[in-house]
């Protein structure tokens, strides 16, 4: 049996380029700075976001982390959306390891406004932490992949700068973003002081993350990326993938978002599942279950037995994830699975 796995796109698994890549990779020690794929890639990333300088990191976690840990002081704020990934997914890392507190501010589809960034900000008070940084996410995980515009960011960020604060943008996929609005990346990373964003999902990387800024920011990233146990030493194993994905992986990411679209008209055309259309921009889906009769994990069991891999967002909620690998063929098969599901199963008494 055939498995379409929409799941995530970090199940995504390398190219045939990228393979024969890493086999010819130069290699070095990067604790040191002497990978010399590891630099090519660093040097490539920074010129991509007009930027200085960036670092290879191991995970977009680490990214976010050593990012907020060279921004911030303990004791220090970040102020974030309600359900970013950072504060969702990433282990209380922040307050954990950096020491720092986040302020939640209520999103709209996952972005927010300057005015928001204005009232969440804590002024010079003896009680409060300071306000140190504010952290964006694009493309916004838990709203369904939904994109910050460059000119929602240059809003938001400008309204951070004005109260001494910095920004940092959690751009795991924001690619998928450039794509879906046809934008350069410098139209978002001009407005803000950092970004850290994804090899291993989207763009088909085995592993592997990068953060972007300038010079200064980067060596402190350095360091805080050895505090945390993430110094690599032959890591050009690790970049010579990235330098094949920023290269050539970028534009395909289309396809993804064609198939998301296809995939989500297709689901919000069968009883029982509730999708918002607006929400599906880049490549995720997220849809209610709950009129299925079955709970998310129920149906995704259900999904399941049928070679179909779906995620949980909640107790009624399920994401499916297009990704390379993923066919229209896979979709509508999906499509047909998940159909044949609800309406055995619908109301609880499933037939299987």
């Amino acid at each position: 049996m055939k498995v379409i796995d929409l799941r995530s796109d970090t199940v995504t698994l390398p190219t045939k380029e990228m393979m024969d890549a890493i086999a010819r990779a130069g290699l070095g020690d990067d604790v040191t700075g002497n990978d010399p794929t590891v630099n090519a890639l660093q040097e490539k990333a920074a010129m991509m976001f007009g930027k200085e300088s960036s670092l290879l990191v191991t995970s977009g976690t680490q990214g976010n982390l050593v990012s907020v840990m060279a921004h911030c002081r303990p004791g220090d704020e970040v102020i974030m959306e309600s359900e970013a990934h950072m504060y969702y997914y990433e282990v209380g890392n922040i307050s954990a390891i950096a020491g720092v507190i986040p302020r939640l501010i209520k999103g709209d589809h996952g972005t927010f406004t300057g005015q928001q960034v204005q009232d969440a900000a804590r002024g010079d008070d003896l009680h409060f932490p300071e306000s140190r940084l504010l952290e964006i996410e694009n493309t916004h995980n838990r709203a369904g992949g939904t994109c910050w515009t460059p000119a929602q960011v240059a809003e938001v960020a400008k309204a951070a700068h004005d109260l001494g604060m910095k920004v940092h943008i959690d751009g795991a996929r924001i690619f998928n973003a450039c794509v879906a609005l046809d934008v350069d990346v410098k139209a978002y990373a001009r407005h803000v002081d950092s970004i850290q964003f994804c090899l291993s999902k989207g763009l088909s990387c085995p592993v592997g993350s990068m953060v972007v800024g300038d010079a200064d920011f980067i060596e402190v990233c350095r360091k805080k990326r050895k505090m945390v146990g993430g110094g690599m030493r032959q890591a050009g194993i690790i970049a010579a993938p990235g330098i094949v994905a920023l290269d050539s992986m970028i534009t395909r990411l289309k396809e993804d978002h064609d198939n998301a679209r296809r995939l989500a008209a297709a689901l919000e055309a069968i009883d029982g599942i509730k999708l918002d259309m607006s929400t599906v921009q880049t490549n995720i889906v997220v849809t209610d279950v709950s009129g299925t009769g079955m709970n998310a994990e129920e149906f995704m069991a259900e999904a399941k037995k049928n070679g179909l891999l779906l995620s949980d967002f909640g107790p009624y909620q399920v994401r499916l994830v297009t990704h390379r690998g993923i066919t229209a063929e896979d979709v509508d098969c999906a499509v047909s699975i998940i159909e044949d599901k609800v309406l055995r199963c619908k109301g609880g008494a499933c037939k299987i």
